[in-house]
């Protein structure tokens, strides 16, 4: 198995990926962006403690049969806003969904709770919907991980979360790849703090080829520093999975879904009740259906994609003034 070009969701044809930062603030907006046209979309949610914008919209009996970006933001319930900004772009772009004489973009999202790591939050205008409009003029086909975008000032249980993404081909050509917001109550790192829990699906040394951890037997998690710092109330992880196969709105839910499994291959815990966890799920359709051979397999890979992911939004997290955690290169003396 082999990654894409780039190893970022962007080598699924037809998606381009945005970044919008305010250092001082630290937080952020990350937009999707479809190139061609509404793309075939859905989601699930399996943490307790969501926040959403239009959401309703991507059940497989909802009527709007795709959507032209999707958002994903700190700034808890305050960063939905972000949407608002990155909607009102595309309808001066004249995209959206034709109802009569009038086009509407569609534009779901998610958000992280980001309130508490220090940033400055004394805002007295949102400063949400600027940041959609950047990350949204700021798309293309490269983009930075780490602390950027909607990572800008995410944390896990351990250290400084961040953006993540990562990519496949598999067998059939199909490619399939994740976007991810790392700002977990669990952590992506072992009890040894050495390790991640997605090591055994690493394809090369894309963040770090540590390993996996030698350590046996179930060993109990370390106190959370996050809990310490903030509060326990300050987590979810949001992303999206995105394939150029072709899919029917059900088999996106279906995709969504089973990629909570790379939630729970790299984080531990995940899906928590003070956890918003939600996945996105998305086909371009630049390709046709997937084999016979893949088809049934397609959420695995999506795991295995997100899962990766998880793991290099930590990995490549930088160190910034003020910040409530380390990153876990830091500690390992890498940066």
């Amino acid at each position: 198995m082999k990654t894409g070009p780039r190893n970022l969701i962007t080598d699924v044809t037809g998606l381009t990926v945005g970044n919008a930062q305010d250092d001082g603030l630290k937080s952020g907006t990350t937009v999707l962006l479809s190139e061609d046209g509404p793309m075939t979309t859905s989601y699930a949610v399996m943490g307790g403690a969501p926040g959403t914008r239009d959401t309703d919209l991507l059940e497989p009996d909802k009527t709007v049969p795709g959507v032209d970006a999707i958002v994903l933001s700190g700034g808890s319930a305050f960063g939905l806003a972000a949407a608002q900004g990155v909607m009102d772009a595309l309808a001066e772009q004249g995209r959206g969904f034709q109802v009569h004489s009038a086009r509407v973009p569609i534009v779901p999202a998610a958000i992280i709770f980001d309130l508490l790591n220090n940033g400055q939050k004394d805002w007295t205008a949102n400063p949400y919907p600027a940041l959609g409009r950047q990350a949204l003029a700021d798309a293309g086909h490269d983009f930075t991980l780490g602390t950027s975008g909607a990572g800008t000032g995410a944390t896990d249980a351990q250290y400084k979360g961040g953006l993540g993404s990562a990519s496949m081909v598999l067998p059939d050509g199909t490619t399939i790849g994740a976007l991810v917001v790392v700002n977990a109550l669990g952590s992506a790192t072992t009890p040894s703090g050495k390790h991640f829990w997605a090591a055994p699906f690493e394809i090369g040394d894309e963040f770090g080829g540590l390993g996996p951890d030698p350590t046996a037997n179930l060993q109990p998690l370390p106190p959370s520093r996050k809990t310490a710092a903030m509060a326990q109330h300050g987590n979810t992880t949001i992303g999206v999975v995105a394939t150029d196969a072709t899919l029917e709105k059900a088999a996106c839910k279906r995709l969504a879904t089973a990629a909570h499994d790379g939630f729970a291959r790299a984080l531990v815990p995940s899906h928590t009740p003070y956890d918003g966890d939600l996945i996105f799920a998305s086909s371009t359709s630049r390709r046709g259906p997937p084999s016979e051979e893949v088809m049934p397999l397609l959420g695995h890979y999506a795991a295995i994609c997100m899962a990766r992911a998880i793991a290099r939004a930590i990995w490549e997290a930088t160190q910034s003034a003020d910040d409530a955690l380390p990153t876990f290169r830091h500690e390992l003396g890498q940066n």
